[in-house]
């Protein structure tokens, strides 16, 4: 069983026992929380898709830890006038376990 699921903006295809990066959740370690915006349940050959949500569906995930992405370099510049400019991001980061899908 798999289903899509929208968390900070961005969707994620999710399994039982997967772990997955995802936006930073004001969470800790250790505490579960559970993603609600599930957008579509695969279940072998029955796809069930919501319009925009799936019913009574939700997804429990238990946070791994709080981490940050790899560091982005941003630099910028325009020929024959002398302006540069550098600038660095790194991404805070939510690394959770997926540990029961509940379909409607």
């Amino acid at each position: 069983m798999y289903a899509v699921v929208q968390t900070g903006g961005k969707q994620y295809r999710v399994e039982e026992g997967n772990i997955v990066l995802i936006e930073k959740l004001p969470t800790e370690a250790g505490k579960e929380v559970v993603l609600d915006k599930v957008l579509l349940i695969g279940n072998d050959d029955k796809v069930t898709i919501g319009r925009p949500v799936v019913e009574g569906a939700s997804v429990l995930a238990e946070v791994v830890r709080q981490t940050r992405g790899p560091r982005i370099i941003v630099f910028k510049k325009r020929s024959k006038k002398g302006y540069k400019k550098t600038q660095g991001h790194r991404q805070y980061l939510t690394e959770v376990r997926i540990k029961k899908i509940k379909a409607a």
